[in-house]
């Protein structure tokens, strides 16, 4: 996908007392490499290179062999008769040396511009990841984020994720109108209140300090707050700010929520996966019924309450249903319905916490951009390098063989080296959704510590089949990929254990800042009770 940006011009004046920006223009430059187009401008200069530089150093080759055959000539025989074209060549010597100057002038310029606009295109699409600060490469501008939401606003999510969960059966859907299906709703809805209060915990004070060592915890204030990801047009309303020196726009809220949700009739699959990036539901999570039957069993309620519901909500997401899942669904005569208990809830929570960190964290976009777009250029690359290298050989046996040799690069990047990307990618994806759920689950009113317990339990069960931040086959996806993974890592702990450690280790760096900051709190305290009495005695 192509986008670009047409900036306004700005107002001119012939004479000004303040000092030119001359720095502004950097900005539309890197709005320019940001964006998948720079790689295929990059992708071209390097075809361009790879098709000149042979000829390049053939005649460069060729002019100083030949202009030190003519010297030796020269040298060892001063009173020969030089041939006419020989003769030439050393009249023409200093003219010859300029041509070979400015042939490898040309060679660097040609190796060099492909590296420039590669790693310019990557430095300017670098990013700090909100709230964990960690750094990660999302090559899409604002504008194709803007189409890929666009795609999937409305019912484009709900097309999306069918496509996905019929590709192998017709899927049975739990309908709005059913308890579970509510159940994971309203969970869902109360974590999504608090999607906000990532942009801003430092305004809750001093809360997360009045914490006791057996309260839930409350998370320090991170120092990458959520902020909402910059809009095509909001780039363009910037540029012509800073041209005019007034002020930044103003913050706007987190696009997302209220985020998609499909519930999946299948009791044999115990896991859910998050998809999508943008507002108007363009993201959403889609969770198995087979995960609710397990939090059901797990926390069996003493006294169930059961209640008889009888209405169907006629609401716009039931209209999306009917109209995308119509021939999924099957009307059915009032039912039972179950009162879920507050640790059923609260089980639930840390499952749908981790997905909606995945949405919050547009961990689908890092997912698109390395995929699709940072992977097949470099394996293209490589196969152009390949190809030219060995095209002095594959030239003899004719065109099939050369293809032939194209075509191995590309299978090589659908195959073991492009699942070993997703996988790295994944890996650190899921251990980031995992530490920023933490943080949900605690603003929510849930006890994060019981994430450890909870992913513990399933690390035993698979957990790689629990949670996941793309739809495909995640356990036959780990099972494959993990072992050749770890050893080309040098790591030899399982995911899964990684994943819990380091969700522990981020509640233990809760409590180690909170122990610091209560201390030097307490220092504070006791100095300026010290120059109190101090002042009251000289007094």
């Amino acid at each position: 996908m192509e986008a670009a940006i047409h900036y306004l011009p700005a107002a001119a004046m012939n004479f000004h007392s303040t000092r030119r920006n001359e720095a502004l223009p950097i900005l539309p430059l890197i709005t320019i490499l940001k964006a998948s187009t720079a790689l295929e401008m990059a992708r071209t200069a390097g075809r361009i290179a790879l098709t000149l530089i042979p000829v390049i150093l053939m005649k460069n080759h060729t002019s100083r062999k030949m202009l030190k055959h003519a010297e030796a000539v020269k040298e060892n025989n001063p009173n020969i008769v030089m041939p006419c074209g020989m003769n030439n060549i050393i009249e023409k010597k200093k003219h010859i040396l300029r041509k070979i100057k400015l042939r490898t002038y040309l060679f660097h310029a040609l190796m060099f511009t492909p590296f420039f606009i590669f790693w310019a295109a990557i430095l300017a699409s670098m990013e700090r990841t909100p709230l964990t600060g960690r750094w990660r490469l999302i090559l899409l501008s604002p504008q194709e984020e803007d189409e890929i939401a666009a795609q999937l606003a409305g019912s484009g999510w709900y097309q999306a994720v069918g496509d996905i969960i019929t590709k192998d059966s017709v899927p049975r859907l739990v309908p709005p109108s059913d308890w579970r299906f509510a159940w994971v709703r309203d969970t869902l809805r109360q974590l999504e209140t608090v999607i906000p209060t990532l942009g801003h915990e430092r305004l809750l004070g001093d809360a997360w300090l009045e914490r006791g060592p057996d309260d839930s915890p409350l998370p320090p204030p991170t120092d990458y707050p959520l902020r909402p990801r910059p809009r095509g047009i909001e780039l363009l309303r910037m540029f012509c700010h800073l041209s005019h020196n007034t002020a930044s726009m103003s913050p706007h809220n987190i696009p997302g929520p209220p985020y998609s949700l499909i519930v999946v009739d299948d009791p044999n699959s115990c896991n859910a996966f998050s998809y999508g990036f943008g507002p108007d539901g363009a993201g959403g999570i889609v969770v198995f019924s087979g995960f609710l039957d397990s939090v059901l069993r797990a926390h069996p309620a003493l006294e169930p309450q059961m209640r008889t519901h009888h209405n169907v909500p006629n609401s716009e997401e039931t209209s999306w249903w009917s109209y995308l899942f119509g021939s999924f669904l099957t009307v059915t005569p009032p039912v039972q319905q179950y009162q879920p208990t507050q640790e059923q809830t609260a089980e639930l929570a840390i499952l749908l916490a981790h997905e909606l960190s995945h949405l919050i964290l547009s961990h689908h976009l890092e997912t698109l951009s390395s995929r699709t777009i940072v992977l097949p250029f470099v394996l293209s690359i490589v196969a152009d390098v390949v190809r030219t290298l060995l095209f002095p050989v594959t030239m003899l046996f004719g065109p099939f063989v050369n293809d032939a040799v194209g075509q191995m690069g590309s299978a090589l990047g659908k195959g073991e080296l492009s699942k070993l990307g997703e996988y790295c990618t994944s890996v650190k994806q899921e251990i980031e959704a995992d530490v920023v759920s933490a943080r949900l689950l605690a603003h929510a009113g849930f006890d994060p510590r019981n994430a450890v317990q909870f992913w513990e339990q399933r690390r035993h069960a698979d957990a790689a089949s629990t949670a996941e931040c793309t739809p495909g086959n995640a356990a036959e996806k780990y099972r494959k990929v993990d072992g050749l993974a770890m050893r080309i890592m040098g790591n030899d702990h399982p995911v899964d254990e990684v994943r819990v450690e380091k969700l522990r280790g981020e509640l233990q760096r809760w409590r180690d800042e909170r122990e610091r900051a209560v201390a030097a709190l307490l220092r504070q305290h006791e100095t300026e009770m010290g120059s109190s009495e101090a002042s009251q005695w000289h007094g």
